[in-house]
């Protein structure tokens, strides 16, 4: 699927066909065909195509005949999450820059072309190509940040469940997003190094100072963004650690008060069948040899506890 849009005022409108200075963004359903006549019509190399919807692609930058490539790596959220599966996972954005437009593609909707398209980032200029191109950087560091936020406040949820729980179900709960935060340290890795490399060579052709402190910030705050992935993910390590040693423990100290149980049940019935055999037996023409057969159990129950008690097993 196809769309073009351009900027007009303070509004961005869509335009029926793509026009120069205009921003043309490819999302699914598409195929191969599909791809292929979209490189004859915009004159844009096929590999930059579906390079860009590779979803292991790295983040990288790539000229060919004055058309030049950027693939970002975005956060997404993880809809079909099972089991093991990330709560987010990332995915390339392909950044195809031409003479006349420019254009990006991705493999999956993302919230952070998403947030152009909705009117959520304002004054933005397809036309001012190199600027347009920071504004996304910009967009999908924020969106790491948020996204990092809310893994870290459901890491705590899941710790406060944690300190009570016997449940491999809520280990699985931190795994998923121990797994969202490897790809998201991966990823913001491979973005900061993209994003020197772009401001060393230059590549976006920025022509203000404005807009190469703009990218200087960006750098910043991605840089921001990978050290609180990694403070978090350190943290999560350790607390899964300490919570898997919680609900060991938690299973030793079941397993002692059922033992505990079983030998306290054990003392009657021990009684109960000395005294139920078939031979000569104390006091067994008595009338007080029941009371007295259960008096002697409930003695050797109170014993037991007692010793159990003193060793700190009840």
């Amino acid at each position: 699927m196809l769309k073009s849009y351009i900027r007009q005022g303070n509004e961005l409108i869509e335009t029926d066909t793509p026009v120069k200075g205009c921003w043309i963004n490819i999302y699914p359903p598409f195929n191969l065909d599909n791809l292929k006549q979209l490189s004859e019509e915009l004159s844009v190399p096929l590999d930059f195509l579906t390079d860009s919807l590779d979803p292991d692609e790295r983040s990288r930058f790539e000229e060919e005949e004055d058309v030049r490539l950027v693939v970002l790596n975005a956060p997404i959220r993880n809809k079909n999450v099972v089991e093991d599966d990330a709560l987010y996972v990332t995915i390339p954005i392909g950044i195809i820059t031409t003479k006349d437009f420019i254009i990006t593609i991705s493999s999956h909707p993302n919230e952070v072309l998403d947030s152009f398209l909705n009117r959520k980032v304002l004054n933005f200029d397809p036309a001012n190509k190199g600027n347009f191109v920071i504004d996304i950087f910009d967009k999908t560091v924020f969106y790491y940040t948020r996204y990092l936020k809310d893994l870290n406040r459901k890491r705590n949820q899941f710790e406060d469940r944690l300190e009570d729980s016997m449940k491999n179900e809520d280990l699985l709960k931190m795994s998923n997003i121990q797994n969202s935060l490897v790809y998201f340290n991966t990823a913001i890795r491979a973005n900061e190094l993209l994003m020197a490399k772009v401001k060393r060579v230059d590549f976006l052709d920025l022509q203000s100072e404005r807009d190469r402190d703009l990218l200087e910030d960006v750098m910043i705050d991605n840089s921001q963004a990978l050290e609180m992935s990694m403070v978090y993910t350190n943290i999560l390590n350790a607390a899964m650690d300490t919570f898997a040693s919680i609900i060991s423990n938690n299973l030793n100290n079941v397993m002692k008060r059922l033992t505990s149980i079983t030998i306290i049940l054990m003392i009657p019935t021990l009684v109960a069948s000395f005294y139920g055999m078939n031979v000569a037996m104390p006091f067994k023409d008595q009338g007080w040899a029941f009371p007295f057969t259960i008096l002697l159990s409930t003695l050797f129950v109170a014993v037991v506890i007692y010793l159990l008690r003193k060793q700190r097993f009840l």
